[in-house]
């Protein structure tokens, strides 16, 4: 068999099929649409499905990139959020997220994976592409959110804001922790990054 051809690329409105057939009828997650931390809580669980879709596409068609897809074979296969955590009206609700310190981050607060494609090493990918794509747009560091399980393994519903071993693989270091399960990771980026995902655009000057 010849090997997987995989890619990632910033979500365009050109790719919004693609993302729409990755999260399927569900929303990736009970009507989630990946909206949870970006919108006020009454204005989340009022949207639950469809007025979660229409809120992200909306983003989409607007010009804003919400997050990276990951391909294989040209299927897509997973997704993660990225964007400056200032975005992310939700993480500003957490005590357990509250930020560390003042620097300017970017987030990478939440992912989605086929379930054919889970536990093989697509969030590893999707983290080091968040990293390139942040540092082209000016970021110099990624936070992200992930669970450290207590023991043994974890329900994949559970999981969707990643876990620390795929950080760990993708160079993040904890630099907090309020929760036994929920440090904060960061991963110090060169902002002359030379490679982008495939659709992203150079950053405006």
């Amino acid at each position: 068999m010849s090997p997987v051809r995989f890619e990632i690329h910033a979500v365009t409105p050109e790719r919004w099929n693609d993302l729409e057939s990755l999260f399927g009828p569900r929303g990736a997650c009970a009507g989630c649409w990946c909206m949870f931390w970006r919108l006020p809580r009454g204005e989340f669980d009022r949207g639950k499905g469809e007025g979660n879709r229409r809120a992200l596409r909306a983003v989409v068609r607007g010009g804003e990139v919400p997050g990276l897809l990951a391909y294989a074979d040209g299927e897509p296969v997973g997704w993660c959020a990225v964007e400056p955590r200032a975005i992310y009206d939700g993480l500003g609700r957490s005590r357990v997220l509250a930020p560390v310190d003042e620097t300017p981050v970017w987030s990478v607060p939440c992912f989605f994976i086929a379930r054919g494609w889970r536990r093989q090493g697509v969030t590893v990918r999707l983290l080091r592409a968040a990293g390139a794509h942040a540092a082209a747009r000016g970021a110099s560091q990624l936070e992200g959110y992930p669970i450290a399980p207590k023991k043994g393994p974890m329900a994949d519903a559970f999981a969707w804001t990643g876990l620390v071993g795929a950080f760990e693989k993708a160079g993040f270091v904890e630099v907090a922790r309020r929760s036994a399960t929920r440090p904060i990771m960061r991963k110090r980026l060169r902002r002359s990054a030379p490679s982008r995902p495939k659709g992203a655009t150079k950053p405006r000057a």
